[in-house]
C-alpha cells in the first residue's frame, strides 16, 4: 500500500497547493492523481501491488492449525483450535483488514484504470478482469470465514465505512459468482499468453475458483460439475491442464513448481527478491529447524490408506500398529516426518529422523519427543511437503505456493458427482483412480472402482491427504459440517507408550472444542464493530 499512501500525499499537496485555482489542474513536476495512471509502468506497478496483497504465506499455511490436520502452539491459533475464540482475537481482526484492504487497493485501480489513454482497450480490460479476480476472491474469502459482510464494490469513503452494513451471505456469493464469469470472459487461457506471464490470472482460474466457491455453497453441484468439466475436457480453449507425474516435485523441485500443468493459481514467490520462510518452524531442527510451531496430527496420518487401497482399521489391511508407516499411501512420506524417516537433502544425502525418545544416538535427540518441549513437535510430526531443496539459510524459499491445483478440480467433480448420484466407474477413473496412480498406487485393490462402498467418505480422506497442507481441510470441515465432531476432543500425536489406558497410548495433545451453534463463523473484529454499530455481530459473540 505504500503507493497509495504517496498517491494520497500527492493529493493533499495538490489541493493545498492550489488555493482558490481549479482543482483539476496536475502538477508538471511529479505524479499526481490525474497523471499517475497515464503512465503504463505506473499501471502494472498498481496491478503487481494488487497481487502481492491477494494472499500470503501465513494465510496459506495457519488454516492448517484450524483443522484437525495439524496443531500451533501458537497465540490466536490455539486460540481459535480450542474454541476460546472471542471478538477481540487478533487473527479475526487481522484477517478480516486484510482482506478488505486488498479490495480497497483492487476499487481504486478500477476506479482510475480509464484515465490510462495509452494501453490497447484488450490490455486495460484484461487488467481489469484480473483485478476483478482478486476483488471476487477476497469476498469469497471473506464470507466464508465471517458469514454475511460488507460488498465493498468501489472506493468508499471513511464514512461509508463506518455506516456500511453487512449483506446476506447469498448476496456475496451472487456477487462473487458474477464477478468471477465476467472476468473469465475477458482472461485468456494459459496457454494464449507467453511464458514471461506464468503466474498471472487466467479464465482458467476463474473457472477453477468459481467451481470452489460452488462446491462450497452444496446446493449448485450440476454447476460444478459443468465448470470442472470445461477444465478437464474443453482444455483448447480454457487451458491444458494435467496431473504432474511426481507428487513431491510440485511442492519441491524449483523448476516443476514453477511451470507444471497441474497449477491453475499459486502465489508466485522469486529466490531472494520475493519470498517465504515458515517451513523453517515446520522442519525437523536436526536438518535446520528452528522450533515445531505446526505439526501434523495421528488423525491427519491415520487418514492414509495402505497401498491396497484398504483404511488402517479395515479387516485385511494387513496395518501393523507397531510398525505403522510401512505400505502406506506415498503422499504420507511426501508429505509427513516420522520417527525413522529417511530425510533426503538436496544433495541426495540423508538422514534419519529420530523421533522416539531416547533413540537418537547423538544426544540430546533434537528431533526427539519431549512432553512439554518448547522447540520439538508436540505431536511426534514433522512436516516434509514444501521442502525446498534449494532455500536459502533458514528454509527461505522462492517456490510458489499453489492456491489451485487441477488435482483439486478432479476432487472437486468426484464429490459433485456423488452428491448428484451420478459417480460410476468412469468418473472414479478420471478422478480418484487418477490421483492414486499418480501418488505411487499400483495395487487394483486402491485403483478398481470399488462399487457401493462408502463413496462419500472415500472422496473426503482422497481430499484430506492430496491436499494436506494446503489450507483446505479447515474449509471442508466446516462446510461438511464435520467440524462439530472432529474438532471436539483430544487431538493425537504418535505412539510410543504401552500404556493402553490413555488414548491407547497415543500422545494427548490438546482438547479442542466446537460450539456448533457459533464457531462455524468467526466473530466481526471488535474494533470494527465499535466503529460501526451496523456491522452487528454473528451468534454466540460479543461486540
Amino acid at each position: 500500500m505504500k503507493f497509495f499512501k504517496k498517491l494520497l500525499i500527492v493529493s493533499v499537496a495538490v489541493v493545498v497547493a492550489s488555493g482558490c485555482k481549479k482543482l483539476d489542474i496536475a502538477p508538471t513536476d511529479k505524479f499526481s492523481d490525474l497523471t499517475f495512471w497515464q503512465v503504463d509502468a505506473n499501471v502494472y506497478n498498481a496491478l503487481n501491488n494488487n497481487y502481492s496483497l491477494i494472499y500470503n504465506s501465513g494465510l496459506y499455511f495457519d488454516a492448517e492449525a484450524i483443522s484437525d490436520n495439524a496443531y500451533s502452539p501458537s497465540g490466536d491459533l490455539n486460540i481459535i483450535a480450542s474454541g476460546n475464540a472471542t471478538s477481540q482475537t487478533g487473527k479475526f481482526e487481522g484477517d478480516w483488514r486484510n482482506y478488505y484492504a486488498a479490495i480497497k487497493s483492487c476499487n481504486i485501480f478500477l476506479a482510475n484504470i480509464d484515465k490510462n489513454k495509452t494501453l490497447p482497450p484488450a490490455t486495460i480490460a484484461r487488467l481489469i478482469a484480473e483485478t476483478r479476480f482478486i476483488r471476487a476472491f477476497e469476498h469469497f474469502n471473506l464470507t466464508k470465514w465471517y458469514g454475511d459482510v460488507p460488498i465493498v464494490d468501489h472506493d468508499g469513503t471513511p464514512e461509508e465505512a463506518q455506516t456500511i452494513g453487512r449483506s446476506p451471505k447469498a448476496e456475496v456469493i451472487k456477487f462473487v459468482i458474477d464477478e468471477l464469469e465476467a472476468a473469465a470472459a475477458a482472461l485468456p487461457s494459459k496457454d494464449a499468453i507467453p511464458a514471461s506471464e506464468n503466474g498471472r490470472i487466467t479464465k482458467g482460474a476463474a473457472l477453477a475458483l468459481e467451481a470452489r466457491v460452488l462446491l462450497y455453497q452444496g446446493d449448485r453441484m450440476a454447476d460444478v460439475v459443468s465448470i470442472c468439466e470445461k477444465l478437464m475436457n474443453d482444455q483448447g480453449t480454457n487451458g491444458n491442464y494435467s496431473l504432474e507425474t511426481s507428487y513431491s516435485a510440485l511442492f519441491s523441485d524449483p523448476t516443476i513448481n514453477k511451470t507444471t500443468n497441474e497449477s491453475i493459481l499459486s502465489l508466485q514467490y522469486v529466490p531472494t527478491r520475493r519470498t517465504w520462510q515458515n517451513f523453517w518452524d515446520f522442519a525437523p531442527r536436526t536438518v535446520g529447524g528452528r522450533v515445531s510451531n505446526m505439526a501434523p496430527t495421528q488423525e491427519l496420518v491415520d487418514d492414509y490408506i495402505m497401498l491396497n487401497g484398504k483404511s488402517i482399521k479395515e479387516t485385511g489391511s494387513g496395518y501393523v500398529e507397531t510398525n505403522p508407516y510401512i505400505n502406506r499411501d506415498p503422499r504420507l512420506t511426501a508429505t509427513v516426518v516420522y520417527d525413522r524417516y529417511n530425510w533426503v537433502n538436496g544433495d541426495n544425502t540423508s538422514k534419519t529422523i529420530y523421533i522416539k525418545p531416547g533413540t537418537d544416538p547423538v544426544q540430546p535427540g533434537l528431533d526427539e519427543y519431549s512432553a512439554g518441549s518448547q522447540a520439538a513437535s508436540a505431536t511426534a510430526y514433522y512436516w516434509r511437503k514444501y521442502y525446498d531443496p534449494g532455500a536459502q539459510a533458514n528454509f527461505v524459499s522462492g517456490n510458489n505456493l499453489h492456491l489451485i491445483r487441477y488435482a483439486e478440480i478432479l476432487l472437486d467433480y468426484a464429490e459433485a458427482k456423488q452428491s448428484l448420484g451420478q459417480m460410476d466407474a468412469t468418473v472414479w477413473n478420471k478422478t480418484i483412480s487418477a490421483l492414486r496412480s499418480r501418488a505411487g498406487f499400483t495395487d487394483a485393490g486402491a485403483l478398481s472402482y470399488p462399487g457401493n462402498a462408502d463413496m462419500t467418505n472415500i472422496i473426503r480422506r482422497e481430499r484430506r491427504v492430496e491436499l494436506a497442507m494446503e489450507g483446505i481441510r479447515a474449509d471442508d470441515i466446516r462446510r461438511w459440517k464435520t467440524a462439530e465432531t472432529v474438532m471436539n476432543g483430544y487431538i493425537h500425536g504418535a505412539k510410543f507408550s504401552s500404556d493402553q489406558g490413555t488414548d491407547n497410548g497415543y500422545i494427548r495433545v490438546q482438547l479442542r472444542k466446537f460450539d456448533k451453534n457459533r464457531d462455524y463463523l468467526w466473530a466481526i473484529p471488535a474494533h470494527d464493530t465499535q466503529l460501526n454499530n451496523n456491522l452487528g455481530q454473528n451468534p454466540g459473540y460479543t461486540k
